[in-house]
Parts: C-alpha cells; structure tokens; sequence
C-alpha cells in the first residue's frame, strides 16, 4: 500500500526520525492558515508547497491546467495563496504518472530547510528494502541525493553504497557509523546520521513495510540530518498487524479496476497491452504473459484469481478485463491443482451467459485435474469461446485471434 509524503514523515517522526515538518490542506485559504501555524511552530517565513500525489518527480512535473510544477518555494505566506491555486484541483503529469497525470486533492505546506548557516546544506539518497536474494534488509545510500537513484545507478554506480543489515540482530551502531563516514560526515552531521539511519531502519522494520525511500535526506547548515521527502510502500500482507494504517489508505490515488478487483480478492495489476489474461497463481500469470508477447501480443493485465477460482470469481475477472477497450482478446489460463479445471469451465460458462454476449475472442486453456472433462464442458457450451489444453496451443490461438 502506498501512503502520501506527509502520512509517511509522520510515521517516521513517530519513530525519532528527524523530518522537513509540514502541514496538509485542501484549499488555497486553508493553506494560508496552515503557513500560519507551521510559522508559529517552527518559525519558518518562506515555505515549500508540495501536491500530495502518489508519484515521484513532483518538482519537475508539470500541472496541465496552470503550468505549475508540483513542488513550488513560497517566499512568504503572502505567496502561498496563488501558489496552491495553480496545483490543487489540477491535473500534476510526472514521468511516473504518465501522460493522464493524477488529480491533486491537498497539498504539504512545509519549512524551508534550505536556509543559510555555517556551511552549505546537502543532499544525500537513502532506502530500505528486502535483498531477497540474500534474505537481509538493505540500506541503500548515495551522496547524490536529489537526483534520480537509477540516473546514478546508470551513470555513477560506484557512488552508491548498500549496507546490508541481519533481520535476526537488526542494525548494529557500526553499520550506522560506516554509513554516515561513507557520505564524508563528521562532527555533529556525524553523530546526527547514526541517530537517523538507525532510527530510519528501526522505522522499516516496525511498520512491515516493503520499502522506505529518502531522496532526499538532508545536511542543513546547521549541520542537522532531517528527511525532506518521504516515500514508503506498506506491505499488503501484514496490515492486519496495524490496523491504524488502513485509514492511511487514499483510494483516489488508486485505479478503479484495482480496487474492484480487491474487493473480489483478486490481484489484479492494469497494464498498456491488447490480451487481457486471467490466471490461478503468480507464476503461470508470469509465464502467460510470456506466452502472449511471443504470440505477438501485449499483455493488457496481470489478473491472478488464485487457487479457489468459481464463477462468482471468474465473472468478476471477466468484467474487470472487459472494461479496458484497448482489449481484443482474452486468455483464460487455470493450472487445476487445488482447484478443479471443470469447475472453472462451468465458472466460465456461467459468467459468459451473466455477463452477456463478449464481442472478442475468449481462449481457455485447462490444465491439471479434471482437464479433459473441463475442455469437454467449454466445447458443448455452445458458447464461442477457444478452449486449449497446452500452451503451445492457447499460444496458436492468441497468435491465430489477433491476426
């Protein structure tokens, strides 16, 4: 699950992780009011507006509607008002959203931190995420924060260190110390990033989350470490064990088709292609969509029914694939295994008499237990839909309907 900047740094400051502090609003009079206390708290006179939007490249982005970019310094609270005129209710297009963009409903109003001091304030990457080739939690930092991690994993690989931490003892104080002498800290930046990192991992940890992204992480000139932006990714899995972070859950940021298809429980991720495909199991849905690309189409979808596929669930996959009108086709691919094929293909038959008649071609492919009396059902349905018991042949089909 994702979760907005602002509900991310305060998980973070909830963990004694230091943050760029902000306060969220809907409107532009709202903002002002927010700069208000934000000014009072923290004594901060120029501001940083944020839309709230999940997606990075915020700051350099652009809102269809105003030609504002997402992230805006307001030099006084006698900006903010115009500021946030030009992102709220508009459309914010990133090289993550693509070319449709993302509505912004609210905006961060943060301090500036970017304040002159002693020295000159700069930008560090960090990350948290499983390795899960070596089964340990990894701590991914650069000194080339701000910019794009995958620019730099391109261009200057060996400016990005990883740290790879035992989830069995969690971080020890001499993990966070390499870290913070690989960025070239000392003194008072020094000790402060220890304190960050172990407070940042500690954070990962006791949140179950799948990923934590910095980018970046601060030094001010005061020679404080403080996280300006904030990207977190909550594993799904484990959020019955924080039932606080449900409410964290922002269904506008989120397709339709995806949040239809959890309430079916079925996983169901949208794609750019023209096959919509619906599978039991990740890994036949991985090998399916290899099947179609080869076949010489593009996957529409990832839609996996799971292992207790019916046709309440089969009809359910159906509606959502047939909503997409880039769909020609649609390959039904069932491994029956905890599952029988022929209580799918009855699924099957039943969904396309409650659906009604589906104007493309629909091929099932069964394979496992009860196969045969499963192909034989789809046959004498009298329904035109292509059944297959190999791959090789559902592959012909795809390759022979899409011509």
């Amino acid at each position: 699950m994702n979760i907005h900047e602002y509900q991310a740094k305060n998980i973070l400051k909830s963990y004694g992780v230091a943050i760029q502090e902000g306060k969220v609003a809907k409107s532009p009079k709202g903002a002002v009011e927010e700069a208000k206390l934000l000014t009072k708290e923290t004594g901060t006179e120029w501001f940083v507006v944020k839309a709230q939007i999940h997606a990075g490249g915020r700051g350099k982005g652009t809102v269809k509607e105003t030609g504002s970019h997402g992230v805006v310094l307001a030099k006084g609270i006698d900006k903010i008002e115009e500021i946030v005129k030009g992102i709220v209710g508009g459309t914010l297009v990133t090289k993550q959203t693509g070319e449709d963009g993302k509505k912004v409903n609210k905006v961060l109003i943060a301090q500036d931190v970017y304040y002159p001091g002693d020295c000159e304030p700069e930008e560090y990457y960090m990350g948290v995420l499983l390795n899960r080739e070596t089964g340990r939690n990894v701590i991914m930092y650069s000194t080339e924060g701000g910019m794009d991690i995958e620019t730099v994993a391109e261009e200057t690989p060996h400016l990005i260190h990883k740290e790879e931490i035992d989830p069995k003892v969690g971080i020890q104080p001499f993990q966070a110390r390499k870290i913070a002498f690989n960025l070239g800290l000392e003194g008072k930046a020094f000790k402060e990033m220890t304190k960050f990192v172990t407070a940042l991992y500690n954070a990962y940890e006791g949140t179950d989350s799948s990923m934590f992204e910095i980018n970046p992480v601060l030094k001010t000139s005061d020679s404080r470490i403080i996280a300006v932006d904030a990207k977190v990714n909550i594993d799904d899995n484990a959020l019955y064990r924080h039932p606080d972070f449900k409410e964290l859950r922002d269904l506008s940021e989120e397709n339709s088709d995806e949040i239809e298809a959890g309430k079916h429980d079925l996983n169901f991720i949208k794609l750019d292609g023209n096959v919509g495909c619906m599978v039991n199991g990740a890994g036949l849905a991985m090998a399916t969509m290899d099947i179609i690309k080869l076949s010489g189409g593009d996957p529409a979808n990832f839609l996996d029914v799971g292992g207790a596929a019916n046709a309440v669930t089969v009809e359910a996959g159906f509606r959502i694939i047939l909503r997409d009108p880039n769909v020609k086709a649609i390959l039904l691919n069932i491994f029956g295994g905890i599952v029988r094929c022929d209580r799918v293909a009855a699924g099957v038959v039943e969904a396309y008499k409650s659906i009604g008649e589906i104007n493309i071609p629909v091929i099932v492919r069964l394979q496992g237990t009860n196969a045969v009396e499963g192909k034989e059902l789809i046959d004498n349905s009298g329904l035109k839909v292509h059944s297959a018991i190999t791959l090789q042949e559902a592959a012909d089909l795809v390759e022979k309907v899409m011509k």
